[in-house]
């Protein structure tokens, strides 16, 4: 139980009215009355996007840690509540983060103004058959498509939280949006100088959907055929990937940076020819000095990661 200590004879004035006419005074620990916790976003990728868009204008908390799986990682009960009191809940959706989705269900049933971006950027479904016909979630690997969630996200802001400069949010957004395009002619041209025989994708999970779809690769398989890393491979599974990648001449299989690449490598093994397990920042930034710290910098190493690893001789 909270104790009130009024500061002024006034204040304790007000306070008696209000319980002398049977209104109960309510203080939440996370929120000042009239006051949202700013911003939160789920991923941080999206909070990488947001607080470009955002500057200083208003906090943004970003739940999801570097290095981490957005499938499996889960939040803290401070960090529910704080949720839970935002001006703005921006989050990925389409089933990205399993691990908090009832946290945001719980903000919604709140009325805090929740933002599912991957439902507004004209989602793809997946291809692979355990997750046939579901929306991707994985959208950011496709720049066009982060530019509309650029634009959902800034006018979302200007919406939902009070206070912000309207003007400042939009230049902001324009600056920014700038930059993606920037990233996406410069990703045109690098895949461009690959040959198309050689634009073929293995993966640790199928989360290259949007890239394949905006470049022109070919996604052959995933060692997890599911769009969740919380799915399981069978034998069955890894011996068809297998056949179907040593029939395609794959040279390189793909495994996201915060996941082990043991699987991706008894595939590789499986298959009976050299290939390559070349590490990806494909779900998550990564922390200081890891290479892929903003959007930005995760695009641009894994574009390089990409074109080298399936580069002709």
């Amino acid at each position: 139980m909270t104790d009130l200590h009024p500061r002024t004879t006034a204040t304790a004035r007000a306070l008696s009215a209000l319980v002398a006419t049977g209104f109960a005074v309510t203080l939440t620990s996370c929120s000042a009355e009239g006051e949202g916790t700013g911003i939160v976003v789920t991923t941080n990728i999206l909070g990488d996007i947001t607080e470009h868009i955002v500057g200083e204008q208003v906090p943004v908390t970003v739940l999801m840690p570097p290095d981490t799986d957005p499938h499996s990682f889960a939040i803290s009960a401070r960090e529910a509540a704080t949720l839970e009191n935002a001006d703005l809940v921006v989050h990925n959706g389409l089933g990205l983060e399993e691990g908090v989705a009832h946290n945001v269900t719980a903000a919604e049933e709140a009325e805090v103004p929740t933002l599912e971006v991957g439902a507004g950027i004209d989602p793809l479904p997946y291809t692979s058959d355990e997750s046939e016909g579901e929306p991707d979630p994985h959208f950011w690997t496709d720049p066009e498509r982060v530019l509309l969630a650029v634009d959902l996200i800034t006018e979302h802001v200007i919406e939902a939280v009070d206070g912000v400069d309207t003007d400042a949010v939009r230049a902001n957004a324009e600056a920014y949006a700038a930059e993606v395009a920037e990233l996406d002619t410069w990703m045109t041209e690098e895949f461009a100088a690959l040959p198309a025989e050689n634009r073929r994708l293995v993966t640790n999970h199928h989360v290259f959907g949007y890239l394949a779809d905006r470049y022109d690769f070919e996604v052959i398989g995933a060692v997890i055929p599911s769009g969740t890393t919380l799915a399981s491979p069978s034998t069955s599974d890894l011996k068809e990937l297998s056949d179907a990648v040593a029939e395609a001449g794959v040279s390189a299989v793909f495994a996201d940076s915060s996941q082990p690449d043991r699987l991706a490598t008894v595939m590789a093994e499986e298959a009976g020819v050299d290939i390559e397990v070349i590490p990806l920042h494909s779900e998550s930034l990564s922390a200081e000095g890891g290479g892929a710290e903003t959007y930005l910098e995760m695009m641009r190493a894994n574009t390089e990661a990409i074109t080298a690893g399936l580069r002709s001789d």
